[in-house]
């Protein structure tokens, strides 16, 4: 990976007791190192003790929607968290003093965990924690700045309730488009009529690439058995997916294919839109609704008839784009579609109501529920030959919060993990042992749902959990040898071939990339999890990382997140990010799309090892 250096934000901080006025603080191009002041040099009317409070309460203003690091500094603790604020305008931003005291308890996956949102920023969740009785100093830092960005700050103070996170002007701040207002950017939206142009345009081009694909996404020149459903087998020391016709198959696919935003709290901040999309009624508990402005901008494309022929777009895209699976995530009706692979990620462990993400593994509950979960998703796909398999769960939170995990479980009211949990400790309550019992945990967890899956569909792959980024314990990865393939989350510029290396040593399975991303701060939107310059390098960091990846003779799959970019308010965790294939309005970014064709066009040679991978690697700054 290439190093991020980071880069002092100098700013002055003032209480509301000072009649302070607004300051700006730049960010340069060179690395200078982070900048520490006293409480006495930002405003003498701070305590120190700021355990009676329970939010530092700021109001700035960011010309760049980039990240930045707030760190407290406490006694001998320094309490690093990550910022990201809405960009171009003065937000009141309450941050919550809980998050530095304590870890995050609400959640179920790394997301959820890790962040929390508020109606004008979000903020990370994990560091050091501690009490605040002796803050002496605030420290804040950048990494990569790009186009030099500055930041206002004209008042700081302290307080016992909530005061609210807000946009204190320019409102509204969202067109009816979707566009942020205060940002504006070359081929920014202006009309319909613009936008109509510009689809009839992109319609016109598309063609179905000469990707060398059967009916099914699979190379149509390798042969290999034939079973009617898809499988994974190592041919010549490398590993591919076999399609049901018998032919090599390497996956590649955007997570969240669909005509449903995920525009959040819409209703709830209705000051910040210039127009509201129509709310979709929900037809039931089950089915997602579809609303927000990305819908709204579908339905103005497509019109009558837009709910199914939203489907023959995205169709031709893949096929012009060289795209062969339908991602996790997406819409069940591209599913339903049968004309590309898709993956499904199954659901109804009780995850969402356990411990971190872990179920209550042990009551007599578990099985039965799992049963019915599986039953219930597999019934209508264990016949379909273009489903490719189905993911059990999306990155665990609990590795390294191991002893946290227990912590809930004692605390909750009494289940039968928490009895079991009890007697395991009876003999130690140590780290280790708490990290032990987790595990043993873990170990029923998959038990339970790989039995189910394998009752309900003996078909289909089970390609596992999708881990977050980095390594899991050793124990996690001898787990997943019960798998049909192993699949990780990983954000970086490339994936590491000690970590892939590492990964297949243990768990002898093939491996997939579930998510991975690049993004260019700007249109209001932050750059994501992995940032480059602009979008032209998007396109070189999307080559370089999946021709990089599928040159490891293990690696047979990977998946963009997501088809579009988040909403310029949020998800539901706050997160705003320019990672699309298409922005808002339902127009690629030429750049990526070009060069996702060719990398496509390349990667049966470059997984078999015929031509070497490319090479350039993408420019952060």
């Amino acid at each position: 990976m290439r190093r991020a250096f980071p880069f002092t934000l100098a700013l002055l901080l003032f209480s509301t007791i000072a009649q302070a006025v607004p300051v700006r603080a730049s960010f340069g191009s060179a690395a200078v190192g982070a900048q520490r002041w006293s409480l006495k040099e930002l405003d003498p009317g701070l305590p120190s003790d700021w355990t009676p409070f329970n939010f530092l309460v700021l109001e700035l203003r960011a010309s760049s929607p980039q990240r930045f690091y707030l760190t407290l500094h406490s006694g001998s603790l320094d309490q690093r968290r990550t910022m990201q604020p809405f960009a171009g305008v003065w937000i009141r931003a309450a941050i919550p003093l809980i998050y530095f005291r304590q870890p995050n308890r609400a959640g179920f996956d790394l997301a959820s965990v890790g962040k929390i949102p508020r109606d004008s920023f979000w903020m990370s969740t994990a560091g050091v924690y501690g009490p605040l009785n002796n803050v002496t100093a605030l420290t804040v830092s950048m990494q990569t700045p790009l186009g030099n960005p500055t930041l206002d700050i004209r008042s700081i103070r302290l307080a016992k309730e909530a005061p609210g996170s807000d946009v204190l002007d320019q409102k509204p701040v969202v067109d009816q488009f979707g566009q942020w207002i205060p940002a504006d950017w070359p081929g920014k939206v202006i009309s319909l009529q613009q936008l109509q142009r510009e689809w009839k345009t992109e319609e016109a081009s598309l063609r179905p690439g000469g990707f060398g694909y059967c009916r099914y996404g699979g190379y149509s020149n390798t042969r290999a058995r034939a079973t009617g459903y898809f499988r994974v087998e190592e041919a010549d020391g490398r590993w591919w997916f076999i399609d049901p016709d018998g032919h090599h198959f390497f996956s590649t696919s955007a997570t969240g294919m669909g005509a449903g935003g995920s525009d959040s709290r819409l209703a709830e901040r209705a000051s910040y839109y210039a127009a509201m999309p129509p709310i979709e009624t929900n037809p039931s508990p089950t089915v997602r609704t579809r609303t927000g402005f990305y819908t709204w901008n579908l339905q103005r494309r497509h019109g009558p008839g837009w709910a199914t022929r939203w489907i023959d777009l995205i169709l031709r895209r893949l096929d012009d784009w060289g795209m062969n699976t339908v991602g996790n995530w997406s819409d069940s009706n591209l599913w339903d579609s049968h004309k590309k692979p898709y993956v499904v990620n199954l659901r109804g462990w009780g995850m969402e109501t356990g411990f971190l993400g872990m179920p209550d593994v042990f009551s007599e509950e578990f099985p039965k529920a799992v049963d019915r979960a599986a039953a219930d998703q597999c019934a209508t796909r264990k016949n379909d030959p273009y489903l490719l398999g189905y993911f059990i769960a999306n990155e665990p939170p609990w590795p390294g919060r191991e002893s946290l995990v227990v912590d809930i479980i004692l605390d909750r009211p009494p289940t039968a993990t928490q009895r079991e949990a009890k007697a395991f400790l009876a003999a130690g309550d140590t780290p280790e042992r708490r990290r032990q019992f987790v595990y043993r945990c873990f170990d029923r967890y998959l038990e339970v749902i790989n039995a189910a899956l394998r009752r309900h569909d003996p078909n289909h792959l089970n390609l596992g959990l999708r881990f977050g980024s980095g390594l899991p314990p050793e124990e996690m990865l001898r787990a997943s040898r019960s798998f049909d393939v192993y699949s990780m989350n990983v954000y970086s510029t490339s994936v590491s071939r000690d970590t892939l290396d590492k990964v297949y040593q243990v768990t002898h399975r093939p491996i997939i990339i579930g998510e991975f991303h690049f993004g260019v701060p700007g249109r209001g939107l932050a750059p994501g999890l992995v940032q480059v310059r602009d979008q032209a390098e998007r396109g070189n960091a999307y080559r370089y990382y999946v021709e990089q990846a599928a040159s490891h003779a293990a690696l047979i799959g990977t998946s963009w997140f997501q088809w579009v970019d988040q909403p310029a308010t949020g998800r539901m965790d706050g997160e705003n990010y320019n990672i699309g294939l298409v922005d808002v309005t339902d127009r690629p970014y030429p750049e990526l799309v070009k060069a996702m064709r060719a990398t496509h066009g390349r990667l049966q040679a470059v997984h078999a090892g015929k031509e070497p991978p490319f090479d350039q690697k993408p420019r952060p700054q």
